[in-house]
């Protein structure tokens, strides 16, 4: 079987132990707090909560080499009603402004427009992470016009304006699904710059570098898609390729993962700490579980405060004021310019 066929199925490190034990006994490189004591940055501390961030299951149309969510067609962890219900009441809080919706794919889940609704009913901003080509998958092609009447913002996944590089990561006939799926936002008014509807694109490297400056290559995205395509966005944001599930399977098979963690290491910018996600947002799995962020949620570490781990029994104060627990993948949020749910941070 070529090698990748085997990383579009579950990562060979489906197992968070594993992956911990990887990260932090071969990838030979200090431990992510001694790093910020030797540049003199606290121990790190949620700020505030802004954003409630939802995983709304792993069922996913795609299977993408990157994902550190491992998901795809054949997952099955999906979040029920209740625990819907649950993380709709913890969104009352007016601390709250934004819902941040993820998967998976996210409107696959059979609760996606319920909580859409109620979430706008709250006067909360809405985020859809969207891979794009389920907008093209039946049963889910008026997703666009529903999208728009609530004035969700859609956070798209384009890993490059050229075919052969998204195909590459995302599977043959991904950038075409995802140029259809655009064209048709923008019929809608998302991406017009007379329009409230927002469209931003979101890059990761295709391979082991770092991304390189968001602004330059926002400006590089606008012509390349605009020329060859007719098609416009309101931004484009840059995350970094997380060393967890399929992306660290794929550094394991290249024996690559010493190399790029020294690489995320040495890029440590503490400049990025303020503007850390972590800070600003709660993580939700599936099954309700509290997390500081979605990449601690992959890696099963759960937030330090011990009796509200639980959505239904979320407190925000509590919460609001937590120390965050940190480990050796967060090298890849502090390198460069930085890297989170919002793009560069510095």
């Amino acid at each position: 079987m070529a090698p990748l066929t085997l990383l579009r199925q579950h990562s060979k490190l489906a197992d968070p132990r594993e992956q911990l034990r990887i990260l932090n006994e071969e990838s030979q490189q200090p431990a992510f707090n001694q790093h910020l004591e030797q540049h003199q940055v606290p121990t790190l501390q949620a700020s505030t909560i802004s954003t409630l961030q939802v995983n709304l299951g792993k069922l996913c149309n795609m299977t993408c080499d990157h994902c550190h969510v491992d998901a795809g067609p054949d997952r099955r962890e999906i979040m029920d009603r209740d625990t819907v219900e649950h993380c709709l009441n913890a969104l009352k809080h007016p601390g709250f402004q934004t819902l941040d919706l993820t998967g998976g794919a996210p409107e696959m889940n059979p609760h996606f427009r319920e909580i859409v609704v109620a979430a706008t009913r709250l006067n909360k901003q809405v985020i859809d992470r969207c891979n794009l080509t389920i907008l093209l998958a039946p049963g889910f092609q008026d997703l666009p016009e529903f999208l728009a009447e609530h004035q969700v913002e859609i956070v798209a996944s384009l890993p490059c304006y050229l075919e052969e590089n998204t195909d590459a990561q995302r599977g043959n006939g991904a950038f075409q699904k995802s140029i259809q799926a655009l064209k048709a936002l923008n019929a809608l008014g998302y991406g017009k710059s007379d329009s409230t509807l927002k469209l931003t694109l979101v890059y990761n490297p295709v391979g082991f570098s770092l991304p390189p400056d968001q602004s330059e290559l926002e400006l590089a995205y606008r012509q390349e898609l605009k020329k060859r395509f007719d098609i416009e966005f309101t931004n484009l944001i840059t995350i970094t390729n997380m060393p967890i599930s399929r992306f660290l399977s794929e550094l394991v098979n290249q024996g690559r993962t010493e190399e790029y963690m020294e690489r995320l290491v040495n890029a440590f910018n503490p400049g990025t700490i303020s503007g850390l996600m972590c800070r600003s947002l709660i993580s939700v799995d599936w099954q309700g579980y509290l997390y500081d962020c979605d990449f601690n949620q992959m890696l099963d570490l759960a937030v330090t405060v011990s009796d509200r781990r639980h959505i239904r029994d979320f407190h925000y104060q509590d919460l609001a004021n937590r120390n965050i627990i940190t480990n050796q993948h967060c090298y890849g949020c502090t390198a460069g310019a930085g890297s989170s749910c919002g793009g560069a941070i510095n």
